[in-house]
């Protein structure tokens, strides 16, 4: 396959690009978006076969219930990297092999409900905490260990929602390639 055609198989919507200001309409915008991602998803898979939901994005890519699965898993860590960032002082967060996870038997074969209903409650969670957040709190950053730079509050925001997006899109890519 020819490196444009995946590149647009892998990222869709292309790939985060950071805002020049975090203005407070953007932040409000991309909060939305996160609190409604969990509302989006559902609506994308929850009528299709474990047949379709075995069916990986691309060739060498996750099924759609592993990416369904594995943005339970990047959010999750995104919460608590929020509460450590909120409650340290700067601090070094825990890096995890995200393509190890989405390998481990609950991504393979779990159904999807249960995260469905846990990224509700997730979602909620993080767009009430996001939404509470002061300017002051907004600069904090956390230090991530793969990369050994700091990322603003403010930043993870932006991030997550394109994290979302991004996934939603490889959903919503395959069905249309295939039809569903």
């Amino acid at each position: 396959m020819e490196n444009s055609s995946l590149e647009k198989l892998r990222y869709p919507i292309g790939k985060f690009i950071a805002p020049e200001i975090y203005s407070s309409d953007y932040l409000t915008n991309k909060i939305a978006e996160i609190a409604n991602f969990p509302e989006r998803l559902k609506k994308e898979v929850i009528h299709l076969t474990d047949e379709q939901l075995d069916t990986p994005y691309r060739n060498g890519g996750w099924t759609i219930r592993q990416v369904i699965h594995h943005c339970a898993d990047s959010h999750m860590n995104c919460f608590i990297r929020i509460k450590w960032t909120l409650t340290e002082d700067k601090p070094i967060i825990k890096f995890y092999h995200e393509d190890r996870w989405a390998e481990l038997h609950d991504n393979l074969t779990m159904p999807i409900q249960p995260t469905l209903s846990f990224l509700e409650g997730l979602h909620f969670r993080l767009a009430y905490l996001m939404n509470s957040l002061t300017e002051v709190e907004l600069e904090k950053s956390f230090i991530h260990p793969e990369h050994n730079a700091a990322f603003q509050l403010k930043e993870i925001i932006g991030t997550y929602a394109w994290h979302g997006n991004h996934h939603l899109a490889h959903i919503t890519e395959l069905k249309k390639q295939k039809g569903w």
